[in-house]
């Protein structure tokens, strides 16, 4: 694995995921297919866990046929690891898949079928310390040394897809043009219910309250945590290197304050304050 980055389309992505740019730019999405788009460390498995259960009636049997990344395959990554192109190909429809390529670079196939596609958003504090720790995991990103360090290229979106700010609002100002659910992973913890529903009529379903509520206890961090089929406990060890911690670590709102200084947390309060002055889009976060 090269833990390097390199730009592509204005944004920092590994040279291991940029080489096959061509083939995921090309990629051929259809009329019905669900894209899940999330900027890393936002939720994007939990989110994927709810939408594989609600398109499956709750069915916890069902969502355990195979890992998650199999489930719903990562369209970035066909090329590293099964499924590949070709079965992801044959997959019937209508087809769950996975991306965190920002509005911009999203396949333009997906916009052309008119494709539903699910934005979940957190945090920027959170993400950057979720990230921290996850980069120290993932073998294809350069190793993010110092939390000053990651922190500083976080801000300056120097880390793997890029600007965590261009992302979230990229796809925010686009919401109301385009066949966009956006949530916030912090609504998501405090009303799983409520937010678990809007996903559901989103994606045209009708379940009963009995089956919501399961949705809501086998989607909870501590079940998906012990389901091997959404822990990533098995994930291909060449491109996530867990011997010294597991993927779901905490899931938490307000983590961040584990590692931010209070001079750290005034900078980037500051600069948060400039790259988001000319966008609606508020988080509603304990300080």
């Amino acid at each position: 694995m090269q833990r390097r980055l390199t730009v592509v389309g204005g944004m920092a992505l590994a040279e291991d995921v940029a080489r096959n740019w061509e083939q995921i730019q090309n990629f051929q999405a259809r009329e019905g297919d669900v894209l899940i788009d999330t900027y890393p460390k936002s939720g994007t498995t939990w989110i994927q866990e709810i939408v594989d259960l609600i398109m499956h009636d709750g069915n916890e049997q069902v969502c355990r046929r195979a890992p998650i990344y199999e489930r719903i395959p990562f369209i970035e990554l066909l090329h590293l690891m099964k499924p590949g192109i070709e079965e992801v190909n044959m997959m019937p429809s209508p087809r769950i898949l996975k991306s965190h390529l920002p509005m911009h670079l999203v396949p333009p196939s997906f916009w052309k079928h008119n494709c539903k596609v699910i934005y979940v958003a957190r945090n920027p504090r959170d993400t950057a310390t979720s990230y921290y720790h996850f980069d120290q995991m993932l073998l294809f990103h350069p190793e993010p040394k110092s939390w000053e360090s990651f922190l500083e290229r976080f801000m300056k979106g120097v880390v793997g897809w890029g600007s965590w700010y261009d992302h979230v609002k990229g796809f925010w100002e686009q919401k109301e043009k385009l066949n966009i659910l956006y949530i916030f992973f912090e609504d998501l913890k405090k009303t799983p219910l409520q937010e678990i529903q809007k996903v559901m009529r989103f994606l045209g379903k009708n379940l009963s309250d009995e089956t919501l509520n399961n949705i809501v206890r086998l989607s909870s961090f501590t079940h998906m945590r012990a389901n091997p089929m959404a822990n990533y406990s098995d994930f291909p060890r060449e491109i996530l290197d867990q011997s010294k911690a597991g993927f779901m670590r905490k899931g938490k709102v307000g983590d961040w304050k584990t590692l931010f200084t209070i001079r750290q947390n005034e900078l980037f309060e500051e600069h948060y304050r400039r790259q988001m002055g000319d966008c609606s889009l508020t988080f509603h976060v304990p300080k």
